[in-house]
């Protein structure tokens, strides 16, 4: 049995699904679009080794889903 432990990855990552629904909507989304986004995202269970493998290849580390608000403030200006 493995000791590594299991995470959820989103697949897309969710900074990219957040970034083209700003795009399509052409104003920025709202705290509540974005929490109803991130229910209905695409999440898979990975070890976190495997998981931490897809983050160093894609370039940069996802929004964390629990305080994806404030994350994607942050990150929004930079991916825009």
């Amino acid at each position: 049995m493995s000791t590594d432990p299991l995470c959820l990855v989103f697949v897309p990552a969710l900074v990219a699904v957040l970034t083209a629904a700003e795009a399509k909507k052409g104003t920025p989304l709202t705290e509540a679009e974005v929490c109803e986004i991130r229910d209905a995202a695409t999440c898979i269970a990975l070890p976190f080794s495997t998981a931490l493998a897809m983050e160093t290849e894609r370039g940069y580390p996802d929004i964390v889903a629990e305080d994806c608000w404030s994350e994607w403030q942050r990150l929004r200006a930079s991916v825009a």
